[in-house]
């Protein structure tokens, strides 16, 4: 009996599948963060040491550095702006002898996003209350909880997905602080779950993403100043 061999792929065909591999990764442009109380950096010890982020009450920005690039295959996204503010608590808040310092911010923005294949754009829309939780220790840790449904990104052209971020509960995402002038909050192959919806070329079976971003952080009250985490 002789089998009948599948019909090759057209190049279109091959290009909708590529292209669709790289939407998942986009997801790296994910820092929203839900309400402050539910963020817990990851490794923190049940007994935590103490946290203080200062200057109480200052007024703060977070502004990415350079580009994020996400990258999923041989597939690219890369994003050039993003940006959120919040505000580090009043004292005595913005101390915690137990554990993590918590805080809000407001939904992030994101723009002047490409992807690595032709014919393929992206746009992200974030919502939901957002906020991190800071843990001072070797090195200072940031927990960053994306709000259920809180990040989503489309894409048209080649490939027409929607991924969105945290689809059923809220998700941590885990950084580093490293205090300076200013201070600075990486992320290094950060991982979120993440669902999939599409038609052909849409990585529907994809569950997470990753991504890899450095974000400066301001002290807007006096500029003079630069927000720390401390013990």
């Amino acid at each position: 009996m002789t089998m009948k061999q599948p019909a090759p792929r057209t190049p279109r065909q091959r290009a909708l599948l590529t292209a669709g591999t790289g939407v998942v990764a986009a997801l790296g442009l994910s820092l929203a963060m839900t309400t402050a109380a539910t963020a817990q950096p990851a490794g923190t010890p049940s007994a935590a040491a103490s946290t203080t982020v200062s200057p109480a009450g200052h007024s703060f920005t977070a502004k990415l550095s350079g580009k994020a690039t996400f990258k999923a295959g041989s597939v690219t996204v890369t994003c050039t702006a993003s940006s959120s503010s919040g505000q580090v608590p009043d004292a005595p808040g913005n101390h915690n002898a137990d554990g993590p310092v918590s805080s809000s911010t407001t939904p992030a923005t994101y723009s002047s996003c490409t992807t690595s294949m032709p014919g393929v754009s992206a746009t992200v829309a974030t919502s939901g209350t957002w906020g991190v939780a800071m843990q001072n220790g070797a090195p200072v840790t940031a927990g960053l909880t994306i709000p259920v449904g809180g990040f989503v990104l489309k894409t048209s052209g080649l490939a027409s997905c929607t991924v969105t971020a945290a689809p059923t509960s809220a998700a941590t995402v885990n950084g580093t602080w490293t205090n300076g002038a200013p201070s600075t909050l990486a992320f290094a192959n950060a991982s979120v779950p993440v669902k999939v919806t599409g038609g052909f070329g849409c990585p529907t079976s994809a569950t997470s993403s990753t991504f890899n971003a450095v974000y400066q952080v301001s002290d807007t009250t006096d500029p003079a100043s630069q927000i720390t985490v401390t013990g």
